[in-house]
Parts: C-alpha cells; structure tokens; sequence
C-alpha cells in the first residue's frame, strides 16, 4: 500500500501558518492534485511529504508508517521540482542514474533501468547530452524519468510543468496520464493551474491559506464548489456573483439584485429562506448566461464593454450597473461595444452561497 494520509497537519514558519490542521487521504494508485493561489501552503505539505519540512504538528503516514521522524531518503518517495534540478555537470543518463547508484543498484541492472525509462520518455537520443544542450521541455523529461526510474512507491510533484510553454505543456501533460496508468504509482501533484487539476487528477483538493476548501472529483468540485472561494477559483472565466435578495413575482421565487433577477426553483428558495434570509450571493458561471430577445425571460440588461474571440467561442465581458461580468457565446453571436443585450440563465445553473461565511447553500 502506497497511500499518503496527511493527519491533522499543520505547519508554522515562526508566526506564519503555512499549513493550518490539513487532513486527507491520498489512495493507492491514485493521482491527486493540490490546487490552489501561490502560497496558500499546498508546496509546504508537498515538502513535508517528502522530508523536507519536519511538521510542527500532526503526522504524515506513507502506507501504514507514520513518517514524521524518517529521514527524506528512506521514505521511498521522488519528487519532481518546477525548477527541475538537475547536476549540471552531469549527463543526461548520469543524472537518471545518480540516485540508483546511491542504492547500490549492480551497473547492469541499473543501465536498463535508465535506457528503459529514457526510450519511455523520448530521451533515447540525449543520454550523453548536458542539461544546457536540452531545451526546457527536455529537461523537465528528465527530471520526470529521474524520479521514475526509482521505482518509488509514491511520485511528488511540484508545478512541473510550468516552466513549459503552452504546446508542451498539453504534450507533457498527456504523457504524464499515460505514466500514471502504466506505473500504477501514487501521484501527489501540486499546481495553481486549474486546467492541470481539471485533466489530471482523479480527485482535486482545493487550499487556501493553509487550509483544504473542498476536496473530490474535477467535475464535483466545478459543478457543486463547497464556497465562495472554490468557486471563483475554480473556472475560468472565473463564475459572475451578484448580491440578492429573495423575492416572489407572479408566484416564481426569485433572487433579485438591483435590476438583475434570476428564477429559483421551490427547493432553492426553500433552502434561502432557510439558511439565509437577509440575502444571498448569487453565482452564475460564464457558459451559463446566454442572449435572449424575450423580456420575460430576461435576467439582466447589460452593455457590451469587450469582446474575446477564441474561435470556437468568444468571451463578452459586460457592465451592468455598479458590476462587470462575463459570458462565454458562440461566435454567431456578431456583437458590437456599446451595444445593449438582455441575458438570461436557468434555476438550475444558478449557485447560492450565504453571504454570511460563504458556504453553498444547498437546497433538499
């Protein structure tokens, strides 16, 4: 068993808080991703993981073997670094090498290893090269096939992948799904990068100031986020929140936020009502507002400020009183800056969070 359970973590840099109570279960053979804004302490409990950082509080378990008080190089871990960390002086096959020879692997069993892992990556041809003769995408192969020649029962990753620029990282990102199938290892794999975390990982687990927000399957976390934080990180154009109140017009339940007003189904209003009755944040992600020409149906009027195209779609960036907000359209839709649309959206696209703490609220 290969798993990762961070129990109770917490780490502290003098006063700071880097890691604050953090608990979670990495399965075996799983690939999860730490998601979330630069130094909301997700790198910290990568390092301690690995050895790194020595917790302040709390246990880190590998398998059943709680780690806290064994050293870095007997916890069967390899981490890959953003900043590749490579010997410099070293070739391509030295540096794959290195760690195998510091095990006392036998020369021949440690050659195939690196030639076997080298042909898997596409560092066949550069196993005598230096890193200063390899481009950046090169490099980050062989930091990758340096940690996986190892065998180890558990892969840490550190934003490897952003160093690439945008082509090779879709590329790099392929091989590594292929990579964690065919190794069957456990992936522990940090980003800020929300599209890294919504391809890779079989679970997200999303942190903010030390602390894990939500934790579950991409599309659960981008469909259901736990908070207000969750989900304006998650998306990107990131979700539209307008303040509310709950109102009745015509016998629909509806969330009215000055001349914006969006239908609620008998459950969603029930739910407000219920947890919080003075207001409400509405949320509406960019892909669910939509034109429309029928009054009735409107949800808002706004003025088109810009307008992105993408070519498969264009992103419309709208003022509507006192907000600004975005609205992902087909590029039939020929609009022009200055002009007046009304848009509408569905209950059922439509996100409630209690103002108060920002929690989802979630109706029955």
């Amino acid at each position: 068993m290969s798993r990762v359970v961070f129990d109770h973590l917490t780490k502290r840099f003098g006063p700071v808080v880097a890691v604050d109570d953090f608990s979670l279960e990495v399965e075996d053979q799983e690939f999860l991703v730490l998601l979330g804004p630069s130094g909301c302490g997700k790198t910290t409990a990568l390092r301690v993981v690995a050895g790194l950082e020595d917790p302040t509080s709390g246990r880190i378990l590998i398998g059943e073997r709680v780690m806290n008080d064994i050293p870095a190089k007997h916890r069967d871990v390899a981490m890959v670094f953003q900043s590749y960390a490579l010997y410099p002086h070293m070739s391509v096959y030295d540096n794959m090498a290195f760690g195998l020879r510091l095990r006392h692997i036998p020369r021949k069993e440690r050659d195939t290893m690196v030639r076997d892992t080298a042909h898997a990556l596409g560092l066949g041809d550069l196993l005598r090269r230096k890193p200063a003769e390899l481009s950046g995408g090169q490099r980050q192969r062989v930091a990758l096939g340096r940690a996986i020649v190892r065998q180890p029962s558990v892969f840490l990753m550190d934003e490897p992948l952003s160093n690439l620029d945008a082509k090779l990282r879709v590329q790099t990102r392929s091989e590594l799904i292929k990579l964690h199938r065919r190794l069957e290892g456990t992936f522990v794999y940090v980003t800020h990068d929300q599209v890294e975390a919504m391809t890779m990982g079989s679970r997200i687990a999303v942190m903010n100031e030390g602390a894990l927000q939500q934790v579950g399957p991409p599309q659960e976390v981008y469909d259901r986020p736990t908070n207000l934080f969750v989900a304006a990180f998650i998306g990107s154009p990131a979700m539209n929140f307008f303040e509310a109140r709950l109102e009745s017009r015509d016998g629909q339940a509806t969330a009215v936020a000055e001349d914006a007003h969006f239908p609620l189904s008998p459950e969603q209003a029930a739910a407000v009502d219920k947890s919080a009755p003075d207001g409400v944040i509405v949320g509406v992600r960019p892909e669910h507002l939509d034109l429309t020409a029928a009054d009735a149906d409107q949800c808002l009027q706004a003025t088109v400020d810009t307008v992105e195209s993408l070519g498969h779609e264009q992103h419309v960036t709208f003022s509507q009183k006192s907000r600004t907000l975005v609205a992902r359209l087909s590029p039939e839709y020929r609009l022009r800056v200055g002009e007046q649309v009304r848009l509408r959206t569905s209950a059922q696209h439509v996100h409630l969070f209690d103002p108060t703490d920002g929690r989802r609220i979630e109706s029955t």
